[in-house]
């Protein structure tokens, strides 16, 4: 699978699992406990709080702190900048340790200087615009962008446009497959 890369001005603390092939760039923060899959790149700058869970095939861009509470799933990418909160009502004053949890499925995408409020789930291969801001969950294959972010469609697994004109089925322009829309739910159709 190859070898792990650790940039030397990266810091990677004790009773840290990290799966073959990953890379760990510039000025990265690694906290104890974490967990990151094989074939992961962090950019450059890129901080993961104590617990954090990331599975393999993720890349995180520059600038990127994933705080604990958070868990990513497989294949997700995360834009440079964008943000994850951890607690509900943070004060300076008030040490808050009991993180509200945060998921990040299989495949999804969050564009630059997004910001994910805690607490929410981001679906299975949704795609989430730069700048928006997430305040509640995000269903599978959805389409969202704004202040607060809508959704504005359905994507593919492949990022393409889905369009359920005749309330059901659509296919893929990239790849062909086929996926069904029932009770404002996006699946794909198994070949």
């Amino acid at each position: 699978m190859g070898a792990i890369f650790i940039h030397e001005t990266a810091v990677v603390d004790p009773d840290v699992e990290i799966g073959s092939g990953s890379k760990i760039w510039h000025f990265s923060h690694v906290m104890s406990h974490c967990r990151i899959g094989k074939k992961c790149i962090l950019g450059q700058n890129v901080f993961l709080g104590g617990t954090v869970e990331i599975g393999s095939g993720v890349k995180i861009q520059n600038n990127v702190s994933v705080y604990s509470g958070v868990k990513i799933e497989d294949d997700v990418f995360l834009g440079p900048s964008m943000v994850f909160t951890n607690v509900d009502a943070p004060r300076s004053f008030i040490e808050q340790k009991n993180y509200t949890k945060t998921l990040v499925k299989k495949g999804a995408s969050i564009g630059a200087n997004a910001t994910i409020v805690c607490g929410n789930t981001i679906g299975t291969y949704a795609f989430i615009g730069a700048g928006s801001v997430v305040t509640r969950d995000v269903p599978d294959f959805a389409f969202m962008y704004g202040v607060p972010a809508k959704q504005q469609g359905w994507l593919s697994r492949a990022g393409a446009r889905l369009y359920f004109e005749d309330g059901s089925t659509d296919s893929c322009e990239k790849t062909g497959e086929k996926y069904e829309l029932r009770d404002q739910k996006v699946s794909l159709v198994p070949q």
